[in-house]
């Protein structure tokens, strides 16, 4: 651990990041039921935030119960929640192409999200309102084609999260910022994305959670988000060394965690010492 054990003692609320924090794959990373047990016997809260998109939270809920992790569907926030949350509020009624995996769809269609059919002749010739990039595992040449060629025929530009690679066992697979990567190339526009770092994440955990930011801590093994998204709102950001970044990454960042602990089994270590 490197730095601001005192600081957890800050915090009421812990945003923890899912893949390369609480688990790699389908294997829960040692030490980290734990945490969640030290969190509760110290008597704060704790909410789960991927910004994986290609899942539901209620296919999450079912991963963690596998796990021995058992959470309720208000302890969970997916990117795609706090995307469907900014389409509702500022482009009701609009018309959306997205280009996510089938548990994302539904998770669109479900909140009332007007979708476009994403292939076949209605999908070549409609013109949504905005195009929504996710971590689609489902990608198809067809779908990127059209995404592309609605995007520079006029359409909106927007993605649920800007990871570039997904941890996994073994390695990483390409996530949704790699995906925007092509398009970018392609179109010359660049996305509006939503997830970790971004303020509209932040405000959404604020209201749900009725947690002052001063009081929350993002946990997550990403600078570039995990920790971005408390360092830059006015929370805290605690980085585990448990999946992408490594040490000699922080010689370099901009973005500079609150503390360093190599796993969140450490960090139980010390919430348990705080009592």
């Amino acid at each position: 651990m490197t730095g601001g054990r005192e600081i957890l003692k800050e915090i009421s609320l812990f945003v923890l990041d899912m893949d390369g924090t609480f688990y790699l794959g389908d294997r829960r990373l040692d030490g980290a039921l734990e945490f969640i047990h030290a969190v509760e016997a110290a008597g704060k809260k704790f909410l789960f935030f991927t910004n994986n998109s290609s899942k539901s939270p209620e296919d999450y809920i079912r991963k963690l119960e596998k796990m021995d992790c058992r959470i309720s569907r208000d302890q969970i926030v997916t990117s795609g929640d706090v995307t469907i949350r900014y389409l509702k509020e500022c482009y009701g009624g609009k018309t959306v192409y997205l280009m996510g995996t089938k548990a994302l769809e539904a998770s669109f269609r479900q909140a009332g999200i007007r979708l476009l059919p994403t292939d076949g002749e209605a999908a070549r010739e409609e013109q949504p309102d905005v195009v929504v990039i996710g971590f689609d595992t489902e990608l198809t040449y067809e779908k990127l084609d059209r995404g592309c060629r609605l995007i520079r025929e006029g359409a909106s530009f927007m993605a649920t999260h800007p990871d570039i690679n997904c941890p996994v066992e073994g390695g990483f697979l390409p996530d949704c910022g790699a995906i925007c990567a092509v398009i970018t190339l392609s179109t010359g526009r660049e996305p509006r994305y939503f997830g970790k770092p971004y303020k509209e994440t932040v405000e959404m955990i604020v209201d749900s959670m009725k947690v002052p930011v001063g009081q929350i801590g993002f946990v997550g093994d990403r600078l570039y988000t995990d920790i971005a998204t408390g360092v830059n709102h006015g929370g805290k950001g605690f980085l585990v060394l448990t999946g992408e970044t490594v040490p000699e990454d922080l010689e370099t960042s901009e973005v500079k965690p609150d503390a360093v602990f190599e796993s969140l089994g450490e960090m139980g270590k010390y919430l348990l010492l705080q009592e």
